[in-house]
């Protein structure tokens, strides 16, 4: 916020301004109602001139209508006017400060099963790793370049469990991902299940773009509910699913990834299929979705406020205690030069 000397008073607006239409009230009291009057007890006597006289005090009429200085008067106006400007609560109104939100919500769906121990994943720089963690390492990356979106993580094996639910805050996506490890989750491949339970969180999701990027190495052997199924529920709430392949469609069992059923979801859905044999296909891969789905940003505008109304409402208040200072010591004086 800034400094009360470098306000700019063009930027001054009042919350409250229809407040100044109590500026003409003092004048309609005074014009409107009768004058205020007080009633004494007194003591008539016959012989008032003479203790008059003896007490040296000069007789006045009965009616006393009270002196006020223009002094009172000057101060009365302009206190009522800051009090006034006061209620009608003025305000410093910052310039617009505005702010790029996103409006996807992206949720990676990891495959942490069993088949996903072997160490058959070939790094840009020819090193071979464990399956997870070469995903881990190009996922990490795709979560990094994530600016603006919101991220989930799913992982799934024998069962789908949310990892993180949607957030901003990457290094904590980041940090939940790199603590992952194999069949932590159990050992078989529930792909349809994480489909359902990616459904089920997209449901709070207010964004108007709402992806599911699903990574697995295996064909589905546990779900409750059929991938194609599940794909089906996907395209009706307007969900986006891009699968990724990896590992060896001729395996047996577990180990055999079922492309034909990760392309058929991807089709469904509106998605892309994806087949990744190494590390440098599975970036490249990333940054196709990146393409395919750029970044859409709301953006939402507000203006800083200031409130200002107790400068005025503290200086009518300083102008009421100068005026009783004054009034006491002229009084004082007064009374001094009497007795004098």
């Amino acid at each position: 916020m800034p400094e009360l000397a470098n306000i700019n008073f063009a930027d001054i607006e009042f919350a409250w301004p229809w407040a100044f239409a109590a500026l003409p009230l003092p004048l309609l009291v005074w014009w409107l109602l009768p004058a205020y009057r007080e009633q004494r007890a007194s003591v008539q006597i016959p012989f008032f001139a003479r203790v008059a006289e003896a007490t040296g005090q000069t007789p006045r009429r009965g009616v006393a209508v009270l002196r006020r200085l223009p002094l009172q008067m000057i101060v009365a106006g302009v206190a009522w006017i800051l009090l006034v400007t006061a209620l009608a609560r003025p305000q410093w109104v910052g310039d617009p400060i505005v702010h790029d939100i996103s409006a996807r919500d992206i949720m990676l769906a990891i495959d942490v099963s069993g088949s996903m121990n072997q160490t058959d994943f070939e790094t840009a720089d020819k090193q071979m790793l464990q399956r997870l963690d070469g995903v881990k390492q190009v996922v990490g990356d795709f979560i990094a370049r994530r600016k603006g979106d919101r991220i989930g993580l799913i992982l799934f094996g024998t069962k789908a469990y949310v990892q993180a639910p949607f957030t901003a805050d990457l290094r904590t996506i980041r940090t939940l991902l790199d603590q992952t490890a194999v069949a932590m989750a159990g050992e078989q491949t529930a792909i349809g299940d994480a489909i359902g339970l990616a459904i089920k969180t997209f449901e709070a999701s207010k964004a108007q773009q709402k992806l599911l990027i699903l990574l697995t190495d295996g064909n589905d052997t546990a779900s409750r509910v059929p991938p194609a199924h599940a794909a089906e529920i996907a395209r009706q709430r307007g969900l986006v699913i891009h699968t990724i392949g990896v590992g060896n469609p001729d395996a047996q069992g577990e180990n055999r990834v079922d492309l034909d059923a990760l392309r058929a979801v991807a089709s469904t859905t509106g998605g892309r299929f994806f087949r990744a044999e190494n590390g440098a296909e599975l970036e490249a891969i990333y940054a196709d979705i990146d393409r395919l789905t750029p970044v859409k940003l709301q953006t939402e505008s507000w203006r800083p406020r200031l409130p200002l109304f107790q400068w005025p409402l503290g200086i009518a208040v300083m102008l009421g205690l100068a005026l009783w200072c004054v009034l006491l010591i002229r009084r004082e004086l007064a009374e001094a030069f009497r007795h004098a």
